[in-house]
């Protein structure tokens, strides 16, 4: 291991625990509950210095944690190494091929976990699967992310999910604040630090107007960004009319736009005729969890990369225009970036780990299905997040709770 690496890694920790304060919060609340003492906890989420908190929180309240990536261009080698000496077992190391990266995978469940916290549904995939003699000893699963939701309710609907799983991903406390802020921000963050261009009064197409395009879209307006937004779901698309943004189809605004910013959970978003009638120059990011939202493989197949920056390649188009990929086609705001701010993950790994604890609590008596975040739960976290950032909630009397119910009318 390499010691300065370690020694960064570390620096890098430090500084998201002083910015959780409610993980902090939950972190001693389990521990004094001794809930999640002496279980194995398989974590697959993207390996930078948040999660190794949430690592290092599950381990303080007496978990067994074992942890690894879940894409592998966004692991922090030197995250991964400072967190790996800090006790719990690491698999993940950055640029891996997709032999090495499933590989890491298995070795996370070969530590026959009792909870499962994924991100992106890799894990429980591989559970459901070619690995699932090593989900013998599985109790439950948590998601984080619209896309591993996805995949649950699939695995749900065709009768095959074999655990009962948390959809965390679909909490208030998470889809609002990590989904829209988190990814707003987070995503500009990277595109900025990546290419040094400027964004104000340039055209952004947004496609894919969910919590996190809605962050995306947020985020590039206050920038100074005139925004497109392109979205199947009719109703999603009138509400980005009303709030303020046009309403066109990818086709039409890439031919406008100087960004393009994927966020759908889909594939084939932005396809190659799409890019031949693109814009000259535009940069194309993705902030889906896959790297099938904007068709890399057409890109590669037809157009030599050259290289421009770190994290930016150049395409030019026999047939049309130059255009920049950012990231590989990946997550931009992870390969290119640190992931969301430290305070927005906050909130969402308190869910995970109240989430967890709630599982270990009641799996034997949950459904192998899709299930929400206990109401209290999401308030929970709420409350923390208020109390730390010294704000406050109004408290209803037992008149106006009667009233609400139907009681007082």
């Amino acid at each position: 291991m390499n010691e300065n690496m370690c020694v960064t890694g570390m620096q890098k920790i430090a500084w998201a625990r002083e910015h959780m304060p409610v993980l902090a919060t939950v972190e001693e609340e389990l521990a004094a509950s001794g809930v999640l003492r002496g279980l194995r906890v398989a974590v697959s989420v993207h390996l930078e210095a948040k999660t190794a908190r949430l690592a290092l929180a599950l381990k303080a309240a007496g978990a067994e944690v074992a942890v690894t990536g879940s894409n592998p261009l966004s692991t922090q080698d030197d995250v991964a190494a400072a967190l790996s000496a800090s006790g719990p077992a690491v698999y993940a190391q950055r640029g891996v091929d997709a032999a090495g990266y499933e590989a890491h995978l298995l070795q996370v469940l070969r530590h026959r976990p009792h909870l499962v916290l994924d991100d992106g549904g890799d894990l429980t995939a591989l559970l459901h699967g070619s690995a699932a003699e090593l989900g013998r000893d599985v109790r439950g699963i948590c998601e984080e992310t619209t896309t591993g939701v996805l995949r649950l309710r699939a695995l749900a609907a065709q009768g095959k999910l074999r655990y009962p799983a948390v959809a965390v991903n679909d909490a208030r406390m998470k889809h609002l604040f990590d989904n829209r802020y988190g990814t707003g921000q987070s995503t500009w963050d990277a595109i900025m630090r990546t290419t040094n261009l400027n964004v104000a009064g340039k055209v952004v197409l947004v496609a894919g107007y969910g919590w996190c395009g809605r962050g995306i879209a947020l985020r590039a307006h206050g920038l100074g960004a005139r925004v497109l937004v392109a979205e199947a779901d009719p109703v999603r698309a009138a509400e980005a009319l009303m709030d303020g943004f046009e309403a066109v189809s990818v086709a039409e605004g890439i031919k406008r736009a100087e960004f393009v910013v994927t966020a759908t959970g889909c594939c084939d978003v932005v396809t190659y005729a799409d890019l031949v009638q693109a814009n000259e120059g535009v940069v194309l990011a993705n902030a889906g969890h896959f790297d099938v939202e904007i068709d890399v493989a057409g890109l590669r197949e037809r157009a030599t990369p050259r290289p421009v920056r770190e994290h930016v390649v150049g395409y030019a188009l026999p047939e049309g225009p130059t255009v920049y990929l950012l990231a590989e086609g990946r997550l931009v705001n992870l390969v290119a970036g640190d992931g969301h701010p430290v305070e927005i993950m906050d909130l969402s790994f308190s869910l995970q780990a109240l989430c967890l604890a709630w599982l270990a609590e009641r799996s034997a008596g949950l459904a192998a299905e899709v299930h929400a975040v206990p109401s209290e739960l999401d308030e929970r976290v709420a409350r923390l997040f208020l109390s730390a950032r010294g704000g406050a909630v109004e408290d209803l009397t037992e008149k106006q709770r009667a009233y609400l119910s139907g009681m007082g009318t």
